[in-house]
């Protein structure tokens, strides 16, 4: 049971993320792990966290979708967590997967109209509507997890069919078009280090630079949320594209690129931050998909596509699935991706930019909770 449920919580830490580029809500972790009703179980669970992203997955009609968790220091220390979980969320903060603060606050907000995101809440916000007038007047934005007949599902606190976001606000996009420097040594979200203002490495700004979390802003500056320090501006943020692997109509990844971290794309490739597609291949697409199939990089503003596989594969101008159009790009050959264009490793294997794919498909996405013991997690019949 415990490896069981060991397994969950590694599951669930793929889908957590700060990285402003992948992640596709906001939520509280303090208040999801206490939504009892859900699996009427435990009074807190971390379980219930991948419950949620769950029913994110089946409203986006997309896998492996990341939310942006905002925790309560205090949760790193709750006893109605068992000691496993407690663990597990300490890592999670020490990795910068989580942001912990002190005292959120409206944190989780704040990082929801910076970034144009959903939140995943049962609080209402009225006394915040002054600075966020989108709490009580856009649909969409505030989405309550409620219980349901096959799992969570996420109900729609205002009504309507108003435009969502399609990107960050004006202020978030100015924070992320900068790097960010935290002077508290070890923080993990900005990087470590201070002393005297000089920067001793710069190479410890981040681990990845392109997913640096949006700064807190208090009267117009920028702060670090953990320590609540104003940051140094370190320069421009590296240039970054966020592609999505389609396979057989449904988003099942996203991924960064950036022009020091390439990323290969494949059956299985070996190289570091490789993107693995074999465990949503049926055999014969597994036979013709390399262990290392696609190599994306940006070179200046360009975004890169370079065979590296024995069969090769084509490229879909601008998206045109006419079979006439198809430009095939054999081993070693790259080609510049114009928008709209389309990497196809084989029939119905995909990668694009994002932004080309508005839906993430029709089926059902994996579950994140697939693992789980059905003695630790209950879902409540509401039949």
């Amino acid at each position: 049971m415990r490896f069981e449920i060991s397994k969950v919580l590694d599951a669930i830490e793929g889908r957590v993320s700060t990285d402003p580029s992948l992640v596709r809500a906001v939520l509280d972790l303090a208040e999801v792990v206490r939504f009892q009703d859900l699996d009427g179980g435990r009074p807190a669970s971390t379980m219930r966290l991948g419950m949620v992203i769950d029913a994110l997955g089946r409203q986006l009609e997309e896998d492996n979708v990341p939310v942006y968790a905002v925790v309560h220091r205090a949760l790193l220390s709750d006893a109605d967590l068992t000691s496993n979980e407690r663990m597990v969320v300490r890592r999670w903060a020490d990795d910068g997967l989580v942001e912990v603060l002190n005292n959120p606050g409206d944190r989780m907000l704040e990082v929801a109209d910076l970034l144009g995101l959903p939140v995943l809440s049962r609080g209402r916000f009225e006394g915040q509507a002054g600075r966020f007038p989108w709490v009580t007047g856009q649909p969409g934005r505030l989405l309550a997890p409620l219980p349901g007949a096959g799992g969570p599902v996420l109900m729609a606190r205002v009504k309507g069919n108003g435009p969502m976001p399609t990107g960050p606000s004006p202020s978030g996009r100015k924070l992320l078009a900068r790097t960010w420097r935290c002077r508290e040594p070890g923080c993990v979200l900005f990087g470590g280090g201070g002393g005297g203002g000089a920067f001793a490495d710069l190479a410890e700004i981040d681990r990845k630079p392109s997913g640096q979390p949006p700064p807190t802003l208090r009267t117009g500056m920028p702060m670090c949320p953990r320590h609540e320090q104003r940051l140094t501006d370190a320069g421009p943020r590296p240039t970054s594209e966020v592609l999505s692997v389609r396979i057989g109509g449904m988003v099942r990844r996203r991924f960064v690129v950036t022009a020091e971290q390439p990323v290969v794309v494949g059956r299985a490739p070996d190289e570091t931050g490789g993107v693995r597609l074999g465990q949503w291949l049926n055999d014969e697409a597994r036979r013709w998909i390399s262990r290392s199939h696609v190599r994306f990089e940006l070179r200046g503003a360009d975004l890169v596509a370079q065979d590296v596989s024995t069969n090769g594969s084509g490229i879909r101008p601008g998206g045109n699935m006419d079979e006439a159009e198809r430009v095939a790009l054999a081993r070693k050959q790259s080609r510049v991706m114009r928008g709209g264009d389309i990497v196809e490793l084989y029939p119905g294997v995909q990668v694009s930019r994002s932004s080309t794919w508005n839906s993430g498909g029709m089926t059902n996405p994996t579950s994140v909770m697939a693992e789980a013991p059905t003695m630790a997690m209950r879902v409540v019949d509401r039949a």
